[in-house]
């Protein structure tokens, strides 16, 4: 395996790893390579040293403030992926996951609102669910 530091056009930072370089070329070639943080489909190899066994590995720390930036650009892609691609039941969430789970509704994504204890009652009963992240500030309501 070969692991690459990889940058999309944006300069998000990633890495990937490849069972060889022809991987990684037919991969982008294809389109298959997509940023993490920001689903860009530019991506490209940063410039790396070789791996060299017994040398110290030096961390490059990313600023907390871009850190939370690229955190909540990802939540909000997420948000927005679900809000798009999945069915809204509103307050009915936890009776249609259940249904969903137990076969008694079509298999289909959703979201909704439920309370704490219809939470806890779906994941004590295996029910797979998880909260949406938030939806992102507006620059207008930031302190």
């Amino acid at each position: 395996m070969i692991r690459y530091a990889l940058t999309c056009d944006h300069d998000h930072e990633f890495e990937g790893w490849f069972g060889s370089s022809a991987d990684f070329d037919d991969q982008q070639g294809r389109g298959l390579l997509e940023c993490p943080m920001c689903a860009s489909k530019q991506v490209r190899k940063q410039i790396m040293a070789p791996a060299v066994a017994g040398t110290k590995k030096t961390v490059r720390e990313v600023p907390a403030a871009k850190m939370q930036a690229m955190m909540m650009e990802a939540a909000g892609r997420i948000r927005a992926h679900v809000e798009e691609n999945f069915d809204d039941v509103g307050d009915a969430f936890a009776s249609e996951a259940r249904a969903i789970h137990e076969g008694r509704a079509e298999d289909r994504g959703i979201y909704g609102q439920a309370s704490p204890k219809e939470v806890r009652e779906l994941v004590e009963d295996g029910v797979p669910v998880a909260p949406l992240p938030p939806e992102p500030l507006k620059k207008g309501d930031l302190n």
